[in-house]
């Protein structure tokens, strides 16, 4: 396969992106690893003129990076396109919730549409996990908790989601609702996730669910965060106190 002349990643931004953002592994792999390590990213966008310089440690972009998205408002639920010029040269392009491309007000390098009171307001603080099972495999449907309900980011008018791995990396699938289990499902696109993640039956995904309740929510695999390791940590509770029951009967 040909390698594009301007290779490109996308990253969805989640909680937290201000302290860092993880260059996907396959970009990383095939056009970063071996540079200079020492060589900071320089970041453009249309929005001004200015270079942005940004440290790389690791696939991690962090001293320089907070400073970038603060300067071009970047918000949970935006996500934003690398393209790579050469030289560590990088023009960034981000794209707002509807995904369609964020025009900014020169100079001062804010959204045209950032009134405070046309903002979407998005949810990002409902958390649930995920178990890879033969059933859900063969069947092509994942089912989420019934307490998915009272998540603001998804409706039963919605008809797709984005699951999106750590790397960025993203895959459509239907979503629908079951009246009979009261509970919301992905069919169509979990079994591909679950290939294309060389996932195998037992293994746990912590979803964290971003959206506005209008536009196609995103389903990211959940960073290390208190909040997800705490559901780990119930999960895994409940997995030993039914064992120790098992045990005493």
């Amino acid at each position: 396969m040909e390698t594009p002349r301007e290779p490109h990643f996308f990253k969805p931004l989640l909680p937290g992106f201000h302290s860092g953002v993880a260059i996907p592994l396959d970009f990383y792999s095939k056009h970063i690893q071996g540079a200079e390590i020492n060589k900071p990213w320089k970041l453009r966008a249309d929005a001004s003129d200015q270079i942005w310089e940004v440290i790389r440690e690791g696939r991690t972009l962090t001293k320089g990076w907070k400073e970038f998205t603060e300067a071009h408002d970047l918000r949970i639920g935006d996500i934003v396109i690398f393209k790579h010029e050469g030289d560590m040269v990088f023009h960034v392009t981000p794209f707002g919730p509807s995904c369609c491309d964020i025009q900014y007000t020169h100079p001062h390098i804010v959204k045209e549409e950032a009134d405070a009171d046309d903002a979407p307001t998005f949810s990002y603080d409902y958390c649930f996990l995920a178990e890879v099972t033969p059933t859900n495999q063969k069947d092509d449907k994942m089912f989420l908790p019934v307490e998915a309900m009272r998540c603001g980011a998804l409706n039963q008018q919605c008809k797709e989601v984005k699951l999106v791995n750590k790397e960025g990396k993203s895959w459509t699938a239907r979503f629908g609702f079951s009246e009979s289990d009261g509970a919301y499902y992905i069919s169509r696109g979990w079994r591909k996730f679950c290939r294309d993640n060389r996932c195998t039956n037992g293994d746990l995904f912590v979803f964290n669910v971003v959206g506005d309740g209008t536009t196609t929510p995103l389903l990211c695999v959940c960073p290390e965060r208190k909040e997800c390791t705490e559901l780990l940590i119930k999960h895994f509770s409940r997995i030993d106190g039914s064992i120790a029951s098992t045990s005493r009967n």
